[in-house]
């Protein structure tokens, strides 16, 4: 090889070097583009749920004591409890997307009547407000249908307590009028169980069908005739609701 063809093959050596270094140097020079992470859907923990809710009592099997009237007492009498409709309000917090704790918020009102050998005795009325505090489990895996079972307690208040104060003829032998002159009704704790499904419209809005089984026996007085009449009220109602759902 002569002179002037080594110094060809050093001069396209040299140049296949610095283009090879220029275009690295180009390549440390542009942006970098990564794909960017899907998004993720924020979890916010709240859900409100407004409901009609059906107040269902079972009182068929209240006891009752008059005092020195033995046919009077049970298991001869017992007491009805009216059923009602009612506007209720409950606020969930999940602390996962499975598990939730719900309060429900509601009041109602009810007539108390005799039973049995009390037949066509009005009693009176009262009112109950019966916070419900229950522990939830959410399934998931179906789509926009998502039921959930439930267990927990309840506390009812019994206020604005009122006697009938309304003559009213009673079986005997022998057959009397008696008038029902005061009523009060203890505050009680109790058990609760429910099951439901919330049916999700899209991300925030949903419809609900909710049942719940309460048992609430609380002790009760009253005065008839002025004899002093006293019992467990076997309430232990049927929750029935459905309504709205939304999700913050």
């Amino acid at each position: 090889m002569n002179g002037i063809t080594r110094d060809i093959v050093r001069l396209a050596l040299v140049s296949a070097m610095l283009a090879g270094t220029f275009a690295t140097a180009q390549a440390a020079d542009l942006p970098v583009y990564k794909k960017a992470p899907p998004p993720v859907d924020s979890f916010n923990p709240w859900m409100i749920r407004l409901r009609a809710l059906g107040v269902l009592p079972d009182g068929g099997s209240s006891t009752v004591n008059v005092a020195g009237v033995p046919s009077l007492s049970s298991p001869s009498s017992g007491l009805s409890i009216s059923d009602r409709v009612v506007p209720e309000l409950d606020i969930s917090y999940f602390f996962t997307k499975n598990i939730a704790a719900e309060l429900i918020l509601g009041v109602t009102r009810h007539s108390v009547s005799g039973t049995g050998s009390l037949a066509n005795l009005p009693i009176g009325k009262t009112t109950l407000l019966p916070p419900t505090l229950t522990l939830q489990y959410h399934f998931d895996n179906f789509g926009a249908f998502k039921p959930y079972i439930g267990a927990g307690v309840n506390y009812t208040v019994f206020f604005n307590n009122s006697a009938a104060n309304v003559p009213a003829a009673i079986v005997g032998p022998p057959a009397i009028v008696a008038t029902t002159t005061s009523l009060h009704v203890s505050n009680a704790w109790g058990g609760a169980v429910q099951f439901g499904f919330d049916y999700m419209l899209d991300r925030h809005w949903g419809l609900n069908v909710d049942v719940k089984k309460l048992w609430l026996r609380p002790d009760y007085s009253a005065t008839v005739s002025g004899l002093p009449v006293t019992g467990t009220a076997h309430i232990d109602p049927w929750l029935v609701g459905g309504g709205v759902t939304y999700k913050f």
